[in-house]
């Protein structure tokens, strides 16, 4: 019988394991849950007799792999796959996945929220101001920036985005103004939304150069990953620019030196809370669970991240 190990430092909802058991089970697999984990090493010492592992931000590191004598598969509940060791699985012949859309509302909607809060002074009673009328740049539109642009529309925002990967024609169709470059979409939009992955081109490529080119009374909205920013080339622009507001989620490196010198200028998560919806947490883990049964049954791979 094939096992399947739920390994979440952060578990699913009760309702999401419900869900990823009568699936796994339905398949005749066993599941096995490993979830608030003290240490990596109870991770590691947990895959070694499974075919399957599941995740979220848990990471999948070489050590993990190569623990896994068994393991065929690994898939990360969400979008991003920068936590699994991808040279490692292909390596050692395991498929590693993702599960593109799963979240893409949740982070969207978490996206306007924390511009609707910055842009009302934290509701701190003074006046701020609207989003109406005002550009948001999307950088990079997948299935993320497709939403955040739905809802932004809804505000009355004026949408751009610049996605080198992404026809002209498809954002044309979506009433989208395509960009030509980064630098025209930081240029023009008074608020940018970063969607980017974080790989060898985009770590830290979000810097002093780029984000100095923004309009004045620009926002800068991170529900993307900490490595994409230069965070000495944004303090950089913080001291230059009293204007220049930043929103995160996730808490930088330099996290003090924000709450010492820029207090109402930014605002950060306390945690990765782009997917934290019970919507998001069971439609990821459920997602997880039907691709690991069909690539056991019908070898689709068709979300493989590693080759």
């Amino acid at each position: 019988m094939r096992k399947v190990l739920v390994a979440t430092d952060k578990p699913f909802a009760k309702v999401a394991v419900d869900g990823i058991r009568k699936i796994v089970e339905d398949a005749g697999c066993e599941l096995v849950l490993l979830e608030k984990y003290a240490d990596h090493s109870d991770l590691v010492r947990a895959v070694e007799d499974v075919d399957a592992v599941i995740i979220r931000s848990d990471v999948a590191d070489r050590r993990v792999i190569e623990a896994g004598k068994k393991l065929k598969i690994i898939v990360r509940a969400g979008a991003g796959y920068d936590n699994i060791d991808l040279n490692a699985a292909t390596e050692h012949k395991v498929v590693a996945m993702n599960t593109p859309g799963q979240n893409s509302n949740a982070v969207a909607e978490l996206a306007l929220g924390m511009m609707v809060y910055m842009a009302r002074n934290s509701f701190n009673g003074s006046s701020g101001t609207e989003l109406r009328g005002k550009t948001l740049g999307i950088h990079a539109y997948g299935n993320v920036g497709k939403y955040v642009a739905l809802i932004a529309k809804g505000f009355g925002m004026n949408v751009y985005a610049f996605d080198p990967y992404v026809d002209n024609e498809v954002m044309l169709a979506e009433g989208i103004q395509p960009l030509a470059t980064a630098e025209e979409l930081y240029s023009k939009c008074q608020y940018v939304s970063l969607h980017i992955p974080a790989n060898a081109q985009t770590k830290k490529s979000i810097g002093y150069d780029l984000l100095m080119k923004m309009p004045k009374g620009a926002t800068l909205v991170n529900t993307a990953r900490k490595e994409v920013i230069d965070e000495e080339g944004i303090l950089r622009v913080f001291a230059e620019r009293p204007d220049f507001k930043y929103l995160s989620d996730i808490e930088p490196d330099v996290k003090a030196q924000f709450e010492s010198l820029y207090a109402g200028r930014y605002f950060f998560t306390p945690k990765k809370m782009g997917a934290q919806t019970s919507e998001a947490n069971v439609n990821a883990g459920l997602a997880a669970a039907r691709q690991i049964i069909d690539f056991f049954e019908n070898g689709n791979t068709t979300f493989q991240v590693n080759k």
